[in-house]
């Protein structure tokens, strides 16, 4: 018995000391290895996306973000026309709530950029699409190309022959588009007289994600267009229940001066969300920045209250 309990013992004893020995030889190896350069690859965290238009539950056409590979302005095109076909190889790109609208099976069959201007060629297969879509398409691939900075124009060929028809709502085209053609059109015209075309960024909701929603309306008003976009933005009511708008309702805009490629816009206090803090809801300098963007030939807003600055975003560049 005394026999067991000191072989017992003395196999403790040993373990102990063998583990010791362990914990010893251990914090040396990892010295050693903490003594050897290591040369590390970091990998930029910033992304590269650009806009993508495409179509949200209410069938109206969304600005959404989709990462791409490169700043190339020909490489950022084709990867961003991608994601607008339907199954095609950038399907996996499109944010949930969205779909794309270009038939499957379209192809790019050449793209080219120089001063400002996208060509691009698409196999006939970009024509079979519904009544209702054949404007949407256009508009979305004129939106799509035209977020890119440094693209203002853009011709669209089919099989090399330019698009000036489309063939179901015998809509004409110019050769060359540019954002002046618009995008999720509404008229509210009682003549032909004075037609002012604006477009105007509401918003709407995806889950609890917002995303902005141009819609370019035609309507007989002469007013400056800055002038109905902020009354239309801080409206009671938006034509499309959908949509919304977070420009509180006595929000009034003072002064709209143009100048340096910046448009110089000076509010009440009503614009603020906070006016202690002197802070303006993202979602309502967004609306009115990209509306004005989109409406004159500008680089950014900036925001004033009282004459003092307090916000200025820039959106594109100016050449």
């Amino acid at each position: 018995m005394l026999k067991k309990i000191s072989t017992r013992k003395f196999i403790i004893s040993f373990s102990s000391l063998f583990a010791l020995f362990l914990i010893y030889l251990i914090p040396n190896d990892r010295k050693e290895l903490d003594d050897i350069p290591q040369e590390l690859e970091y990998v930029g965290t910033e992304a590269i996306t650009s806009s993508v238009y495409l179509l949200d539950s209410y069938s109206m056409l969304g600005k959404t973000e989709v990462a791409v590979s490169s700043n190339n302005i020909e490489s950022i095109a084709k990867e961003t026309l991608e994601v607008l076909i339907s199954g095609g190889v950038n399907e996996d790109k499109i944010p949930n709530g969205f779909k794309s609208l270009l038939p499957s099976d379209t192809k790019i069959l050449s793209l080219s950029y120089e001063d400002g201007l996208i060509k691009v060629d698409f196999s006939k297969e970009l024509l079979n699409t519904t009544k209702e879509m054949e404007e949407k398409l256009v508009e979305a691939i004129v939106y799509t190309l035209t977020s890119i900075d440094g693209v203002d124009k853009v011709i669209i060929y089919v099989e090399g022959d330019i698009l000036t028809k489309l063939p179901q709502t015998k809509i004409n085209l110019p050769s060359t588009l540019d954002r002046s053609f618009g995008i999720n059109k509404e008229y509210d015209i009682s003549s032909m007289n004075d037609i002012n075309q604006v477009t105007i960024y509401y918003i709407n909701k995806n889950n609890d994600d917002y995303y902005y929603v141009p819609v370019t309306k035609y309507l007989n008003d002469d007013r400056d267009k800055i002038k109905i976009v902020i009354d239309e933005l801080s409206g009671n009511s938006i034509y499309n229940t959908n949509l919304m708008s977070f420009l509180n309702s006595n929000a009034e805009l003072l002064s709209a001066v143009e100048e340096d490629d910046m448009m110089y816009l000076n509010f009440n206090e009503y614009i603020f969300s906070d006016v202690e803090e002197k802070n303006i809801l993202e979602e309502v300098i967004y609306t009115i920045s990209l509306s004005v963007c989109d409406n004159y030939d500008v680089a950014g807003v900036v925001i004033n209250v009282a004459d003092e600055e307090i916000y200025k975003t820039v959106l594109k560049s100016i050449e």
